[in-house]
């Protein structure tokens, strides 16, 4: 959401104060730790994946906010103006924190993305790849998502 409506101009809605805390995963790290899991977990054993990057919500938004100035040659500034604060969700817990000991120590899986690293490649990705993520944001992903699964027979 945040990095399609800073391409598109669009508010980047931000909840209260933006100090929520999440740890962040690259795709690639998420990817390879699934692969680890598999080819060493052991059956019937829980595995939590983490990025050992946590980072407020707001800090978040701005680095994506410049970086996107940066690389589609916006002025400085122009995306990071979009952010608007808006009311907390009820219940919205101030920090996710993943606890990715057991596989770093039984698994030898670590992530390798830094956050700093990784989310200049996330908005490169996007940039390169429009044509998917306007699909998707066109409705014609939910519409054949809806067609291939929607009518389907619960079991």
């Amino acid at each position: 959401l945040m990095l399609i409506n800073c391409l598109e101009g669009k508010p980047l809605p931000v909840y209260g104060d933006g100090m929520n805390v999440r740890d962040w995963l690259h795709v690639s790290d998420h990817a390879s730790a699934i692969e680890v899991v598999l080819a060493k977990g052991r059956v019937g054993e829980a595995y939590n994946i983490g990025g050992n990057n946590e980072w407020p919500n707001i800090e978040i938004v701005k680095r994506l906010a410049a970086l996107v100035d940066e690389k589609t040659g916006k002025a400085p500034g122009t995306s990071e103006a979009l952010i608007t604060y808006v009311t907390d969700r009820p219940g919205h817990d101030r920090r996710y924190a993943i606890d990715s000991t057991k596989i770093r120590d039984e698994l030898g899986w670590t992530p390798t993305y830094t956050f700093e690293a990784g989310l200049p490649e996330t908005v490169d990705w996007y940039l390169e790849n429009e044509s998917w993520w306007r699909r998707i944001i066109s409705g014609e992903y939910r519409d054949y998502y809806a067609k291939m699964y929607g009518e389907r027979e619960r079991l």
